[in-house]
């Protein structure tokens, strides 16, 4: 049975796993870096080709900032290690959303790991950073209609394909497959063009327990669903 070429998922549930074993919300947040990285190797395992993560959303500026400051904490020493697992494991790495937010060392850091792991040929891995589906559609539009106006693009040329190569997931599949932890049914401002066509699976399990079996689980219920496309 086949396979999902391309998985995205909505990492949540980190503060509520932490809270439930009585830990700091920072404590929810490394055990879940911890589980990205196991889900990269086991999802390239089971053949899928593309895995994209929902990291941090434009509108997670809003919480703490003591939460905020621990994130941004993480995310610098995560691109560190990612470099490493991802040249050990041949990873390409690709982050999406706008970095013109973060700080400039981090800007960095995702411009060398980017670069390193560019001609990579195993996993494609992309992490979603300060992204949320609408201003990715809106900083499209922008760039499109600046074309238009500098005389580069006529407006009658403007379709589908041309809004899809002015996005941050320029040049990837659609995922055919969405995983959300810790029981929420809602997208979340994820992803909102690419998921036209994607299957979507929910799970109560929080982000930092989401292992192998449970990857196998929502991969099982994709498996099991007629893939159709358009109304029938």
């Amino acid at each position: 049975m086949s396979v999902p070429k391309h998985v995205a998922i909505i990492l949540d549930g980190n503060g509520r796993w932490a809270r439930a074993k009585g830990l700091p919300r920072s404590a929810g947040h490394v055990q879940g870096a911890r589980t990205v990285e196991d889900i990269c190797e086991i999802a390239w395992n089971m053949g899928i080709e593309y895995l994209t993560v929902y990291a941090f959303s434009t509108e997670n500026w809003s919480r703490p900032q003591d939460e905020v400051d621990t994130l941004m904490n993480l995310l610098r020493s995560y691109m560190k290690n990612c470099l490493k697992r991802a040249q050990k494991n041949n990873m390409c790495v690709r982050v999406l959303g706008d970095k013109s937010r973060l700080d400039t060392d981090i800007r960095e850091k995702i411009a060398d790991l980017e670069e390193a792991t560019r001609d990579n040929t195993g996993l494609h891995f992309q992490i979603a950073i300060n992204y949320g589906g609408r201003d990715e559609l809106v900083r499209a539009v922008r760039r499109l209609a600046q074309d238009v106006a500098d005389g580069r693009l006529a407006p009658e040329a403007l379709n589908e394909q041309r809004l899809a190569d002015a996005l941050d997931t320029a040049g990837l599949p659609d995922p055919d497959l969405l995983i959300r932890t810790s029981g929420e049914q809602r997208i979340s401002n994820y992803m909102l063009w690419q998921l036209a066509y994607t299957e979507l699976y929910f799970t109560e399990v929080p982000w930092p327990d989401f292992n192998k079996k449970e990857l196998e689980k929502a991969v099982e219920a994709y498996q099991k669903r007629d893939r159709r496309y358009g109304l029938v």
